[in-house]
C-alpha cells in the first residue's frame, strides 16, 4: 500500500484522515490536563488553608490578616469549583482575591509602621481601581451575556 499522495486531492484526503483522528485525541488530552490541573490547584488550596488554620490554632488566635488569608483560600476554592462545573474562569473572583490581598497588605503595613503614608494611599487607589474593574466586568456580563451554546 502506497501512503505517498500522488495528487493534491490525495494529500487533502490524507490530511483530513489524520485530522479526524488527532483532533479528538488532542481535545481529550487538553480536557485531561484541565481536570488534573484543577484537582491539583484544589488540593493545594485545601492543603494551604489547612496549614494556615492549624497555624492559627497553634498560635491560639487569629489576626485579621489570617482571616483575610482564609477568605483568599475560600475564593480560590470557589473559582476552582466554578471552573470545574462550567469550564469558564470567573474573572470577578480573581478581582476579589486581588482586593483581599491588597487589603491584607494595607493592614500589614499599618501594623508595622503605625502611620499613614503614600504607600497606603496607593494601595487604596489600587483597591478602588480593582472595584471599578469589577463593576465593568459585572456590567459587561449583564449587558453582553455569553451564549451557552458557544464554543470558545
Amino acid at each position: 500500500m502506497n501512503m505517498t499522495p500522488s495528487s493534491p486531492k490525495d494529500a487533502s484526503k490524507l490530511e483530513d484522515a489524520i485530522e479526524k483522528w488527532t483532533v479528538p485525541i488532542g481535545n481529550l488530552f487538553v480536557s485531561l490536563f484541565h481536570r488534573i490541573a484543577l484537582f491539583g490547584i484544589g488540593a493545594a488550596t485545601v492543603w494551604s488553608a489547612a496549614v494556615a488554620f492549624l497555624g492559627m490554632a497553634h498560635k491560639g488566635s487569629a489576626s485579621i490578616e489570617d482571616l483575610l488569608l482564609l477568605f483568599i483560600y475560600l475564593e480560590i476554592g470557589a473559582m476552582v469549583g466554578i471552573y470545574f462545573k462550567t469550564n469558564h474562569m470567573p474573572v470577578r473572583f480573581l478581582i476579589y482575591v486581588a482586593i483581599t490581598a491588597v487589603t491584607r497588605l494595607i493592614i500589614d503595613l499599618v501594623n508595622t509602621k503605625h502611620e499613614a503614608d503614600l504607600a497606603i494611599l496607593f494601595m487604596g487607589l489600587t483597591i478602588l481601581i480593582l472595584a471599578l474593574a469589577n463593576a465593568v466586568v459585572r456590567y459587561a456580563s449583564w449587558k453582553f451575556p455569553s451564549r451557552s451554546g458557544d464554543n470558545e
